[in-house]
């Protein structure tokens, strides 16, 4: 499996087990988020820890996961970036726009907050 979700207490918790997201995963990505926002799960935490690279489409799914989250007045965190994927983040200033955290356990504190 590319994404394993865990949800618990209203947030859902996705750790990407891809080296790569792009173009060929992506959608899958976009998919679970869709099926989490229609279960009623308004925070969504993306763990990339595994992740070593992203392209557009990447950051596709992650812009639709935070704009779900804005519309159901939900938060959304993304964590565990390595740092090349840091960089396109900061490239593309969506580090911005995002909440990023280094760790789960730090974003899942943010949301508790």
């Amino acid at each position: 499996m590319d994404f394993a979700v865990n949800i618990d207490s209203g947030t859902a918790v996705i750790k990407t087990n891809v080296e790569k997201l792009n173009a060929s995963n992506a959608p899958d990505l976009k998919a679970e988020l869709v099926q989490i926002n229609n279960g009623s799960v308004n925070n969504i935490i993306i763990d990339m820890s595994k992740t070593k690279y992203c392209d557009s489409s990447g950051l596709s799914a992650i812009l639709v996961a935070n704009r779900m989250c804005k519309d159901t007045s939900g938060q959304f965190i993304l964590c565990g970036l390595q740092s090349n994927v840091q960089k396109l983040i900061e490239i593309a200033q969506l580090d911005r726009v995002l909440t990023i955290t280094s760790g789960e356990a730090e974003a899942i504190a943010e949301i508790s907050k």
